[in-house]
C-alpha cells in the first residue's frame, strides 16, 4: 500500500536524522556535581546501576558540572560519582519511576578515590524539571487497594482532576471514560511500554495488564511537552513488569460466592424453604506471574496470567407484563393509583371505563404476550432470572535484552480474551434478552518491540514498533421476529430478533444487543532521539500509524417499535391494541475505513541556572481523514439545503446532501480536507527557589490536537472540536 511505503520512508528518515521518546515507558537522572566550596567540577564520571538487574549507564558532566542520563529503564538504582582528588560518592535507594525526571545533585570532597562518602537512604526525588504535573500510580497501591475486578484503569480516578464513568456496551471491557483536568472523555492518550495504548474505535484504553503485571502508571494532567501527541487530554504511561536476576513469582485466587451475600432485598421467596432466593453467584479469579533470569545481567523473561470465570443468576430482575385482565380487555387495575404512583389514568377515547375489547387488541401483540410469563400481580410486575455466563482471561509476556554498549531490546505481547454466554435461550424467557443478556466475544492483542541504543555518553535513540487489534462481537439468539409474528410489509436484516421498548412495560433487544461487529487494527513506528548539549537537552522524534477500522451494526435492522402511551393514555394498551408511536428501522450500518497518521516534535530542556529551566517545544500533526471504502460518506451543507441545491450523484438525495463526485465534496472519500498547518506549541517554565530540589513552582502553555474517533462516523452528534488548548 502507498501509505505503509510512506510509513516505511518517515521511519528510515526518523532514524537516520534522529528524531526524547514519545512519552517513553522510561525515566531520567540529571543533577550537578560540585565540590565542597560550591565550584562545579567538569569532567566528572557518574555511573547508575540498576541494582535488580545489573544495566548501567554513565555520564561524564559538563563545564557546568551538569549531567543528564536519559531513557533509563525504571526501577531501583545506585547512583556513583567519582573524579580524580576526591572521595567517591555512592548513592542508594533511587527508584525511578516512569517518565520522571528527578534531579540528585552530589558534593565531593577532597581526598583519595578509593575512600567513599555513601549515602543510603532514599532521596526525596522531586522534579524540579517538567513544566507538567503528574502523578505516579505505583506497584504497592496497584496491588493494596480494593479494585472491583481487578482493573487498574480505575485506579487513574485517584489522580487529582479526573473523572471516570463506564461507556457503552460496545467498548472493549475495562475501557473507561476518563475526562482529566476538563478535557473531552475520549482525550486522553494511553501508553503501554512506551506504545500507544488506545483503541481507534472510540479512543478509549486497551485493556491494561492486570496488577500483578502492571509495574506503574503515570498520569499527567496538564503541561504536556512535544513528545506527547494525538490526543488533547492528559495522558497514562504505564510499564509492564520485567524479570530481573532474581527468579520472583505469585499465586493467587479471589474467590466470591454466593454463600458469602446477602440475599437481594426483592429477591422472591422459595416456597420450600421459605426464604429469599440467592443470586447463585460464583466467581473464581486466579492466575499468577513469573519473572526471572534467563542469561544473568542480561536476558530476563516475564509471564503472567489471570483467569475471570463467574456464573450468576440474579434473581430480582424486574419488569411489567400484561396480566390476565388485561388480555381480557380490562385495564381497571393496571390504571388505578395503586400500580401508578397514586396517580389514575384513564384511557382515552373512544375506550371508556378502561375497557378495551379484546377482538381490537393486535394479532402480533397478542403472539408476543402468549410466549411471556403469566403475571399475577395486579399490576403485571414479575419478577426473572437472568442466568449469566462469563470467562476472562489474560495472558502477558515480555522478553528483556541487554547488550554491550548501551543497547537493551525488548519485546512484550498480551492476550485479552472474554466470552459471554447469552441468557436466552438458556433462562426460557424472552425477557433476558436485554443489553446485558446477550452473546458477547472480545478478543484484544497488544504486540510492542523496543529497541534503545547509547552512542557516547550524551545520545539515545529509542525505537517502538506496536500493533492493536480488538475484535467485539455482539449477538443474539433468534426469539421471535416481526416476520414470524404476521407483520407485513417490513424486512427485517437480522430474523427471529425484534426490538420493542413499552413505556411502563417490558422491552426485548434493547440498548445495542441485537447485532455488533468492531473489528480494529493499530500499526504504529516511532523512532526517538535525545541529545544531551551542554545546558541544553535536545528531543526529536516522530511517529506514524496506520489504522483499519471495520464495524456492522444491526440494532436497526430489526425495528425499534415504540409504544409511548401517547395514543390510548397507557403504553401497555397501545402496545396491545398495535398503536405504534414510532418505529425505528435501517439496514445493518456497514463502517469500513483506513486512516492515517503523522506526527513530529521538536522540545528543548533548558536549565538556563540551578534554580531555572525552560522547556519549549512543537508538535507538528497534520490533520488526514479516514478514507471509506465504496464511498459510503455524505456531508451536509446547510446553506445548499436552503437553497434547495441535490447533489449530482445521487439525484434523489434531499437537498444539503454532498456525496463523493459532487462538485463541493472534498478531494478523496473523508468528506474532510486534509489540514497540514497543525503546529501545537509547548512552553513552560521551572523554578527551584531554594535549589534544594524540596519544592518548585511550575508556569507553562499548551496546544493541542484530538483524533476524531470511529465512532463519530455512525453518530455526527459525537464530533468533538478539532483542537482544545
Amino acid at each position: 500500500m502507498y501509505f505503509l511505503r510512506q510509513v516505511s520512508v518517515c521511519a528510515m528518515i526518523l532514524v537516520l536524522t534522529g528524531s526524547a521518546a514519545w512519552a517513553q515507558a522510561t525515566a531520567e537522572l540529571n543533577g550537578r556535581v560540585t565540590d565542597q566550596s560550591g565550584g562545579v567540577l567538569p569532567g566528572v564520571t557518574v555511573t547508575v546501576t540498576q541494582t535488580d538487574t545489573g544495566f548501567s549507564r554513565s555520564a561524564v558532566t559538563d563545564d557546568n558540572g551538569n549531567y543528564a542520563i536519559p531513557n533509563l529503564p525504571t526501577g531501583p538504582y545506585r547512583l556513583e560519582v567519582m573524579l580524580q582528588g576526591f572521595r567517591s560518592y555512592v548513592q542508594t535507594g533511587i527508584v525511578l519511576q516512569v517518565a520522571a525526571t528527578p534531579t540528585i545533585n552530589a558534593v565531593l570532597s577532597v581526598g583519595s578515590l578509593e575512600e567513599t562518602v555513601s549515602v543510603e537512604a532514599a532521596a526525596p526525588l522531586v522534579d524540579v524539571r517538567s513544566t507538567g504535573i503528574s502523578e505516579v500510580v505505583e506497584q504497592e497501591r496497584i496491588l493494596d487497594l480494593p479494585l472491583e475486578g481487578r482493573n487498574p484503569a480505575a485506579l487513574i480516578a485517584m489522580v487529582g482532576g479526573v473523572v471516570q464513568e463506564r461507556p457503552n456496551n460496545k467498548s472493549m471491557p475495562g475501557s473507561l471514560f476518563t475526562g482529566v483536568a476538563g478535557s473531552l472523555p475520549f482525550g486522553v492518550a494511553y501508553l503501554l511500554d512506551g506504545a500507544p495504548h488506545n483503541n481507534p474505535y472510540d479512543n478509549l484504553n486497551m485493556p491494561l495488564p492486570f496488577p500483578d503485571a502492571l509495574q506503574e502508571f503515570r498520569v499527567a494532567t496538564s503541561g504536556l511537552s512535544a513528545d506527547n501527541g494525538v490526543h488533547s487530554g492528559g495522558s497514562v504511561n504505564a510499564v509492564t513488569k520485567s524479570g530481573t536476576n532474581v527468579l520472583h513469582g505469585t499465586l493467587f485466587e479471589f474467590l466470591r460466592d454466593k454463600r458469602f451475600n446477602a440475599k437481594a432485598v426483592f429477591a422472591p421467596i422459595d416456597p420450600n424453604t421459605g426464604r429469599r432466593v440467592d443470586d447463585g453467584l460464583k466467581r473464581n479469579q486466579l492466575g499468577g506471574a513469573l519473572g526471572g533470569p534467563i542469561l544473568t545481567d542480561r536476558l530476563f523473561f516475564f509471564a503472567a496470567y489471570q483467569g475471570t470465570f463467574q456464573d450468576v443468576t440474579p434473581p430480582d430482575a424486574t419488569t411489567r407484563i400484561p396480566t390476565p385482565a388485561m388480555l381480557a380487555g380490562d385495564f381497571t387495575a393496571f390504571a388505578s393509583p395503586a400500580c401508578n404512583r397514586g396517580q389514575q389514568i384513564n384511557l382515552r377515547a373512544p375506550f371508556v371505563n378502561n375497557q378495551i375489547d379484546p377482538r381490537l387488541f393486535s394479532p402480533a401483540a397478542m403472539a408476543i404476550a402468549r410466549q411471556l410469563p403469566m403475571a399475577t400481580d395486579p399490576c403485571g410486575d414479575i419478577r426473572f432470572s437472568a442466568p449469566l455466563s462469563y470467562d476472562q482471561s489474560q495472558v502477558v509476556a515480555k522478553i528483556d535484552y541487554q547488550g554491550s554498549g548501551g543497547h537493551s531490546i525488548f519485546g512484550r505481547y498480551m492476550l485479552t480474551f472474554d466470552d459471554q454466554v447469552p441468557s436466552w435461550p438458556t433462562s426460557g424467557s424472552v425477557l433476558t434478552t436485554r443489553a446485558e443478556d446477550n452473546a458477547q466475544t472480545h478478543r484484544a492483542h497488544s504486540l510492542t518491540l523496543g529497541d534503545t541504543r547509547v552512542f557516547g555518553t550524551d545520545t539515545v535513540n529509542a525505537f517502538r514498533v506496536a500493533w492493536n487489534r480488538s475484535r467485539a462481537h455482539y449477538h443474539l439468539e433468534p426469539f421471535f421476529g416481526a416476520e414470524t409474528l404476521g407483520v407485513k410489509d417490513f424486512y427485517n436484516y437480522v430474523p427471529g430478533i425484534i426490538g420493542i421498548e413499552i413505556s411502563g412495560g417490558f422491552t426485548t433487544a434493547s440498548g445495542g444487543s441485537v447485532l455488533f461487529q468492531g473489528d480494529t487494527d493499530a500499526y504504529q513506528i516511532s523512532d526517538d532521539v535525545t541529545l544531551v548539549r551542554g545546558n541544553h537537552q535536545l528531543a526529536l522524534g516522530g511517529n506514524v500509524a496506520y489504522w483499519t477500522h471495520y464495524t456492522v451494526d444491526g440494532q436497526r435492522g430489526v425495528g425499534l417499535w415504540t409504544f409511548d402511551g401517547s395514543l390510548t393514555g397507557l403504553g401497555m394498551a397501545d402496545f396491545l391494541t398495535g398503536r405504534l408511536a414510532r418505529l425505528e428501522h435501517a439496514r445493518p450500518g456497514v463502517l469500513d475505513l483506513t486512516q492515517k497518521y503523522l506526527g513530529l516534535y521538536a522540545q528543548d530542556t533548558w536549565r538556563v541556572s540551578p534554580r531555572v529551566t525552560v522547556n519549549g517545544g512543537v508538535r507538528w500533526e497534520p490533520f488526514f481523514g479516514a478514507h471509506i471504502q465504496n464511498n459510503a460518506i455524505a456531508n451536509f451543507d446547510f446553506d445548499r439545503f436552503r437553497q434547495g441545491a441535490t447533489s449530482t450523484v445521487f439525484r434523489n438525495a434531499p437537498p444539503g446532501f454532498l456525496y463523493p463526485g459532487d462538485p463541493d465534496f472534498p478531494s478523496g472519500t473523508s468528506g474532510l480536507n486534509n489540514k497540514w498547518t497543525n503546529f501545537a506549541p509547548r512552553v513552560g517554565i521551572t523554578w527551584d527557589p531554594s535549589s534544594s530540589g524540596q519544592w518548585v513552582v511550575r508556569a507553562g502553555f499548551g496546544k493541542s490536537y484530538n483524533r476524531i474517533n470511529n465512532t463519530v462516523f455512525s453518530d455526527e452528534r459525537l464530533n468533538p472540536p478539532q483542537f482544545a488548548q
